[in-house]
């Protein structure tokens, strides 16, 4: 079992930056793969970002340049940075954990999840 709990969520003008931190605890060993998802009302959950159990990131077109994730060595907190925001950002964001992940953006390799952060991005 792994439990992940989200903050930093909240409101930021467009071309801003958040950082958002995931609390990640329980079973968590070499096999663990950690992401973060962001989903609007009406539209799937989707991955923007992760990290594979072997260090390797990989993220959504739509952020790649603007955001990076990053955890400590025990993976015990998921952070994602996000830089020049933009409106479409906005949503719920969401960590997730899962083990032996092989497509790091895809929502079914995960099997725990947070409660979700707000993020908010204005004009």
């Amino acid at each position: 079992q792994v439990e992940l709990v989200e903050s930093g969520g909240g409101s930021v003008q467009a071309g801003g930056s958040l950082r958002l931190s995931c609390a990640v605890s329980g079973n968590i060993d070499s096999s663990v793969g950690v992401a973060w998802f962001r989903q609007v009302p009406g539209k799937q959950r989707e991955g923007v970002a992760n990290i594979y159990s072997d260090g390797r990131t990989g993220y959504s077109d739509s952020v790649k340049g603007r955001f990076t994730i990053f955890t400590d060595s025990r993976k015990t907190t998921l952070t994602l940075q996000m830089n020049n925001l933009k409106l479409e950002d906005s949503g719920m964001y969401y960590c997730a954990a899962g083990r032996y992940v092989a497509d790091g953006l895809g929502i079914h390799e995960y099997n725990f999840w947070g409660q979700g952060t707000q993020v908010t991005v204005s004009s």
